[in-house]
């Protein structure tokens, strides 16, 4: 398996043998191995990459509305019988997005879609794996929270908090002076919004388990209902960045498949992953979505 050093050195390989081409080493290199993966497994692939890793600082690299319309070009004149894998590296996004996102590859290849996840696909990118039949992850692959957060602030905590305000000063109303200073920080509706973000994020991830990955499964509500409580637990998870392995979206319930168990599987997605890795890297280019055939958007960084 080339490993990151030696993805380096194909593209420099390559960047000598086209000293005189207008084409990027970058975009060559990384389409070739997009091929290769979607030959092995004889599906359609698609990667869904953030350069957030690379440029935390720029703007646009969340799961948004504009990425729709990347992927209504990246499955434009697929085969679509042959399903889709999914190649997520994302630090997350917006609810609606990703829940228009899911619709649309629904609508596209039915429930045939299998997430892989090489690295990270975090809070709405988890979201999304969990609206797939099957989720691959690495030893060294995470997924994360589904807590929503609104304005920067997870909604959870902030349920909490009021909440915790509330018994306190009914149970001393001395109490309330010290509160006021926190609750009045609070925007009217402010509150309603942070509970209904919570109930949104709980209720699209439930269905969609229910859809496709849990389908036809003995006790699949209760198996959803697990994994939805575990995944929005803002205080036993204690932070929206905390990084869940294979082991525990397994013991939840989520159908994961280990990557190590095919080598050539594991060989030819973690390449792909450093094609992509190095692109983000160094070039000016905070988001890719790409599919086998070479077809791409590829947002410039602002």
């Amino acid at each position: 398996m080339p490993n990151w050093s030696q993805v380096l050195d194909e593209l420099r390989d390559e960047e000598a043998k086209r000293a005189n081409s207008e084409k990027s080493t970058l975009d060559i290199v990384r389409r070739r191995h997009l091929k290769a993966l979607s030959d092995y497994s004889n599906r359609n692939v698609i990667a869904y990459y953030s350069g957030w890793l690379s440029k935390p600082y720029s703007f646009g690299m969340e799961i948004q509305d504009e990425d729709r319309n990347a992927f209504m070009m990246a499955v434009h004149q697929l085969d679509r019988t042959k399903g889709l894998d999914l190649v997520l590296h994302t630090p997350g996004g917006d609810i609606a997005a990703a829940e228009s996102l899911v619709h649309y590859l629904r609508q596209m290849f039915g429930n045939d879609i299998r997430a892989i996840v090489p690295q990270i696909a975090m809070s709405a990118g988890t979201m999304i794996a969990c609206s797939c039949k099957s989720i691959v992850m690495a030893k060294h692959s995470n997924l994360g929270p589904i807590d929503p957060q609104v304005a920067g602030i997870p909604a959870a905590a902030v349920k909490e908090e009021f909440e915790e305000a509330i018994r306190q000063i009914n149970q001393d109303q001395s109490r309330l002076a010290g509160w006021q200073f926190i609750l009045n920080k609070y925007t009217p509706t402010y509150l309603a919004k942070c509970e209904n973000a919570v109930k949104w994020s709980k209720e699209f991830v439930e269905r969609e388990l229910l859809a496709n990955m849990l389908q036809g499964q003995e006790n699949a509500s209760e198996i959803a209902s697990k994994i939805v409580e575990r995944l929005t637990d803002f205080t036993g998870n204690k932070s929206h960045s905390r990084h869940i392995h294979f082991d525990e979206c397994q013991e939840i319930g989520l159908t994961v498949e280990y990557l190590e168990n095919d080598t050539d599987l594991q060989d030819l997605v973690l390449t792909v992953h450093h094609c992509f890795m190095h692109s983000l890297a160094n070039a000016p280019v905070i988001k890719i979505v790409e599919n086998q055939k070479g077809i791409a958007f590829i947002k410039s960084a602002a």
